[in-house]
C-alpha cells in the first residue's frame, strides 16, 4: 500500500514538473513563436509613427495662391481646424505683387503637432502607428540568442486621430489614404536577445 502511494506521488511529481516547464517555456520571451515576434514588431512601431510628410517641417510657411499642389494640401488641414490660413500680398518685382496664403499651427494644431527634438520648430502630423494584425510567415532559426529571422506580417494603424480619416485630408494625402485603406503587407528582420526578440530592420511591400 505504501509502495502505492509513494509511485502514485512521483507520477503526480512529474506531472507538475512537466506543466511548469512547459509554463515556464510559454512566457520565454525568446520562444520562437508568433507572439513574441507580433509583441517585438509592435513595440518597435510604438515610437515610430507614420506622419504626413517624409521630413519635418517648420510653419509658419507661405504659399502663392495660384499654387494648387500646395495649397489644397494645406486648406486640408486648415479644413481639420490643424492649421490657421490668412491671405496677403507679396511684392514680386518693385511694380509687381502676387497673392499668397499664410499657413500656421493652430490651437488645435499644436495640441496634435509632434515637436522634432533635434531642429527647433520644426515637426509632423502623425496619424499612428503600426499594429500587426498577423503573422503569415518567418524564416528558420536555431532558438539560440543572437539567432535570427525574416518574418512577413500584415498591419493596420491604430491610434488613428479624427482628422486623418476625414475624405479631405486623405486626398490630399495620398500615403494616408492608402495606409488607412485596409492591412498592409511588411516584413521585418528580428534578433533574438537576451532581453527576448527585438527588430533590427524593416522593408514595407
Amino acid at each position: 500500500m505504501n509502495d502505492l502511494i509513494a509511485r502514485n506521488g512521483a507520477v503526480r511529481g512529474i506531472a507538475l514538473t512537466a506543466i511548469v516547464m512547459l509554463a515556464a517555456t510559454g512566457c520565454n520571451k525568446k520562444a520562437d513563436n508568433t507572439s513574441n515576434y507580433k509583441s517585438a514588431i509592435n513595440a518597435y512601431f510604438n515610437s515610430r509613427p507614420a506622419c504626413l510628410w517624409d521630413s519635418p517641417k517648420k510653419f509658419p510657411v507661405q504659399a502663392g495662391t495660384s499654387d494648387t499642389d500646395k495649397t489644397s494640401n494645406y486648406d486640408a488641414l486648415v479644413d481639420q481646424g490643424l492649421l490657421v490660413r490668412t491671405t496677403a500680398e507679396k511684392k514680386v518685382f518693385i511694380v509687381a505683387s502676387k497673392q499668397v496664403n499664410n499657413y500656421d499651427l493652430s490651437d488645435k494644431g499644436r495640441g496634435s503637432w509632434a515637436a522634432d527634438q533635434t531642429q527647433p520648430g520644426f515637426g509632423n502630423f502623425c496619424y499612428g502607428h503600426r499594429s500587426v494584425s498577423s503573422i503569415d510567415s518567418s524564416t528558420e532559426n536555431t532558438g539560440q540568442v543572437g539567432a535570427t529571422t525574416v518574418v512577413d506580417y500584415h498591419y493596420t494603424l491604430a491610434d488613428v486621430p479624427g482628422w486623418a480619416s476625414a475624405a479631405e485630408t486623405q486626398n490630399a494625402y495620398p500615403q494616408l489614404k492608402a495606409d488607412l485603406a485596409g492591412p498592409q503587407a511588411a516584413q521585418a528582420n528580428l534578433s533574438d536577445t537576451s532581453n527576448g526578440w527585438v527588430v533590427t530592420g524593416t522593408k514595407h511591400d
